[in-house]
């Protein structure tokens, strides 16, 4: 549920006052810099040509030279005392002198015609000597073409690096000029410093003859050994799938989801020695590998890929990363892109939500580690003893999306719920005894009030780890979350393993699927009904909707949570009230039921919906702002 970034959600607060009363809602964290609102629309239509997926800015982490950059005075590339890189040794230094000047570096790129998604992205530093809190002195402008994208100016000054991003796909089979214009005026320092710039195309506009999601049935091994703080893990990957499709398969893709943590020269996820295929070029900030099969697969033929797996995990609280001597390895390890009716699906990461879309699989996963690391995961574990000092965990799980574990010297308490989910609490340093109980209960009544609405908890066990410096307030996972000390927060997250994790979705195109249905869920278990909720909904735009893909949030990020969270979840309470308590509950269960394991659409949503009401929704579908 990251909350902006979702599952972030720095804590579940009130976005707003009237909401308050309803449910908590996650709030955007400080985090994550919200974008010019004029900077990203939702892509266009697909159009007729076949795109290629491709990064197309040369050089944009500035390390090998200064080919094919311009810039309008030698040494804007540096790697000089006094500013540092995001990634790498070297960045473009811009101004800094404090005295009227100007400074411009540009790079002319061509944009490949036939993809429905161009994201332009950079990391950004403001360093001034500026001290007002309201006059725009310096500034730094990021265009493509003509194209204003953003200005920025010594008011966005801050401690480290934020990545900006601007879908630029109007620009598709364009040669255009992405150029950084930074200006001072007389007195007074600021400095725009700018690294790893990307520019990724992606999705391919020429459809498969059927919609069918493929590659189907995948089913992952891995073997992986860690360092000696669960730090640095390596092994071998295999993923065997079916082409459901009756279109042939010629090559699949792998997401390398992490990878947006580092830079394409230095990834935090690395796959080498691919056997069963061809590895192709890295795209979308080289978190998409494409693998060329040596044949086409056929509709019901199989295969299988296998590869070397590095896996680096960074400092920090977060989905992954590590808190000190905890680490959380989320969205780690590859799995297969889905292709369907619109093609493959290479959206990019987005660290406001979530972009994952995958269909269900079964991992079988080994994780060799040292004995004092306890490493909770997805699935059913198993402990057995290995080489001296150290033991290997194995974790197997059929039918989730993801996988992902835990590393550290937690501390661990352990209950069942009183339908029989065995619960496991694993807290960082300085969580008390007391918390780490109230969690238990609440992780207890949360998996069952859950599963008595929508379905039998199906994961086997159900591992939570609790640490209050996660900025993101909680993260989902199949049988496997991260949270805040929180009732709300975790009551969420576990309302997850139905929406999202059961019931699936594209989280990219769709993520009101899984968060305001998420969100309802928390509510109901809560004892929650959001009498009113749906009184205090005021738009920010015309072309402001519950159902935005996160191409739109991530341009307006300080109304995701508002949205997507709350009102989602007003509407459905709002749904509830036109249908019935009794039809509504029906609904819902019938709908899990008839999409258990698969992928729901907000087309199928509402098409479940209208059956169930004895009246025409469509103008119910027109106020909530609920399209698809």
């Amino acid at each position: 549920m990251r909350g902006t970034p979702h599952k972030a959600v720095a804590a579940f607060v009130s976005t707003v006052a009237a909401l308050a009363a309803a449910a908590l809602l996650p709030a955007a964290p400080a985090a994550a810099a919200a974008h010019p609102a004029t900077a990203r629309t939702p892509a266009p239509a697909h159009r007729a040509a076949a795109c290629t997926p491709a990064q197309v800015v040369g050089n944009g982490g500035f390390e090998s030279g200064t080919t094919p950059w311009s810039q309008s005075q030698t040494g804007l590339i540096t790697n000089r005392t006094g500013q540092s890189a995001h990634a790498g040794g070297y960045f473009a230094w811009l101004n800094g002198v404090g005295s009227t000047h100007t400074d411009t570096l540009s790079q002319s790129v061509t944009i490949p015609s036939g993809c429905s998604t161009a994201t332009l992205t950079f990391w950004l530093h403001v360093d001034t000597a500026e001290r007002t809190t309201s006059v725009k002195y310096d500034t730094l402008t990021a265009k493509i073409g003509s194209t204003t994208l953003a200005t920025y100016s010594n008011l966005d000054k801050n401690t480290g690096y934020v990545q900006k991003s601007f879908d630029v796909s109007g620009f598709a089979g364009q040669t255009v000029t992405v150029a950084f214009t930074g200006s001072e005026d007389s007195s007074l320092q600021t400095s725009f410093v700018v690294d790893d710039v990307a520019l990724d195309t992606s999705g391919g506009t020429v459809p498969p003859t059927d919609s069918t999601r493929t590659p189907a049935a995948p089913s992952y091994t891995v073997n992986l050994s860690s360092d000696a703080n669960g730090f640095v893990w390596t092994g071998h990957e295999t993923a065997s799938f079916t082409n459901a499709s009756a279109t042939p398969l010629s090559e699949v893709y792998l997401r390398l989801w992490d990878n947006y943590h580092g830079s394409c020269s230095a990834m935090p996820i690395s796959v080498t020695n691919v056997t069963g295929g061809a590895a192709g070029a890295l795209s979308v900030a080289c978190t998409a590998l494409k693998i060329g099969l040596p044949a086409p697969l056929a509709q019901g033929q199989s295969a299988t890929i296998g590869f070397d797996l590095s896996i680096t995990v960074p400092s920090g609280a977060d989905r992954f990363g590590h808190d000190g001597a905890f680490g959380n390895i989320g969205n780690a390890l590859p799995v297969l892109a889905v292709r369907d009716g619109a093609g493959w699906h290479l959206d990019p990461y987005t660290n406001n939500g979530e972009s994952f879309y995958s269909l269900a699989a079964d991992f079988d996963v080994t994780l060799d580690h040292p004995t004092g690391l306890l490493v909770p995961a997805t699935g059913t574990s198993v402990d057995t003893p290995g080489t001296s000092g150290r033991t290997v965990t194995r974790a197997t799980a059929a039918k989730v999306r993801d996988f992902a574990w835990g590393a550290g010297p937690f501390a661990k308490i352990s209950g069942t719920s009183a339908a029989g989910t065995p619960i496991n609490i694993y807290s960082v340093s300085g969580i008390s005894s007391s918390d780490a109980q109230s969690m238990l209960t609440t992780a207890k009544n949360a998996v069952d009030a859950h599963a008595a609405r929508f379905g039998a908890y199906p994961y086997g066990e159900l591992d939570a780890v609790i640490d209050n410096n996660y900025w993101f307030g909680g993260m989902e996972y199949p049988g496997f979350v991260l949270d805040l000390v929180s009732t709300t927060a975790l009551t969420h997250e576990i309302g997850h393993q139905w929406f999202y994790g059961i019931v699936g979705d594209d989280e990219y195109a769709s993520p009101w699927l899984d968060e305001a249905f998420t969100d309802y869920a928390t509510d109901l278990a809560l004892g929650k009904t959001g009498t009113n909720c749906w009184n205090s909904v005021s738009w920010a735009s015309s072309a402001e909707k519950i159902t935005n893909s996160m191409a739109y949030w991530d341009a307006n990020s300080s109304r995701y949570s508002t949205v997507v969270y709350g009102y989602g979840k007003c509407a459905l309470h709002d749904l509830r009230r036109q249908l019935g308590d009794t039809a509504m509950a029906k609904l819902l269960k019938d709908y899990a039921a008839a999409h258990w394991y698969g992928v729901s659409t907000t087309a199928e949503f509402k098409a479940a919906a209208q059956a169930a009401s004895a009246t025409d929704l469509t103008s119910f579908w027109t106020q909530h702002r609920i399209e698809g």
